[in-house]
């Protein structure tokens, strides 16, 4: 876990890392949100490689994964992310929030020049959520500072609780809000993303618009946007939540199988980018 900043060391190891977009003519930045199901397609076969390939293919410039594994023996002990940034060539965060099998399972990133600072920060409820067996999957959120060819970029990416209501759900966007709030500036926004597990009228995304977060989809998207399941979607439950003055200029969802959910990509123009 990294706190701190030390920009012109850690600009000029990521800078000539991983692959180089070629130039764009407006400050673009294109952020593709994906639950990678623990590294596995709905019918259990490896994905890493696919995801991987989708990276490369969206010419994805940070990506905002959740369910990843580092280690588990379902996983067969492989560091997920590890893999990934491998295959990719991407600098890569994880965010871990709960033990698991062996390892580790939690939240993660990749961003096409690395990241300049990450940290993970828990989204507690009350009272403890317990699942089958006593267990307790803590949330959390990852966020992060992104190192991108226009300057730094804030990002937080979450996962939230998939019960059935919203109990849950409501209180950890709650303390995920007091997260943003304490970093977004008139200049330095900050892009939200991740798997929300709860649709567009639910009072967990009411909440989100409410404290002034946009959703992208419903800013430049067109269609139903459904996410989930990846077959045959029915829901919209991946978001991207833009803050201050990043505007959306394209979004789309994408058909592909490789996890049990489908990919959000969107592009996003950075109107005053901070070096």
């Amino acid at each position: 876990m990294r706190r701190a900043f030390v920009l012109v060391a850690v600009v000029t190891a990521v800078g000539t890392a991983g692959c180089i977009p070629f130039a764009r003519k407006e400050p673009l930045v294109r952020v593709l949100v994906y639950n990678m199901h623990a590294g596995k397609d709905a019918g259990g076969r490896d994905n890493l490689q696919g995801i991987a390939e989708l990276v490369r293919t969206t010419d994805a410039d940070l990506v905002l994964l959740q369910e990843v594994d580092r280690g588990t023996n379902r996983s067969g002990k492989v560091d997920q992310l590890q893999a990934l940034t491998s295959r990719t060539r991407y600098g890569g965060a994880f965010g871990r929030t709960l033990d698991y099998d062996g390892g580790t399972y939690g939240i993660a990133a990749l961003a096409r020049r690395g990241f300049l600072f990450d940290t993970t920060v828990p989204l507690p409820v009350t009272p403890e959520q317990t699942r089958a067996g006593g267990s307790h999957e803590a949330r959390g959120a990852l966020i992060l500072v992104a190192a991108t060819q226009y300057g730094r970029l804030q990002a937080i990416t979450t996962h939230l609780d998939a019960s059935a209501q919203d109990t849950y759900r409501v209180q950890e966007v709650a303390q995920l809000l007091l997260h943003v709030r304490a970093r977004i500036g008139p200049e330095t926004p900050v892009l939200v993303g991740g798997d929300f597990n709860a649709e567009p009228a639910s009072a967990t995304i009411q909440r989100t618009r409410d404290a002034g977060l946009r959703d992208a989809w419903t800013e430049c998207g067109q269609g139903d946007g459904f996410t989930y399941p990846a077959d045959t979607p029915r829901k919209r439950i991946d978001y991207l939540f833009l803050t201050g003055d990043l505007r959306c200029t394209a979004a789309r969802v994408i058909d592909t199988q490789i996890s049990d959910h489908r990919p959000l990509l969107v592009t996003v123009r950075i109107a005053h980018p901070v070096q």
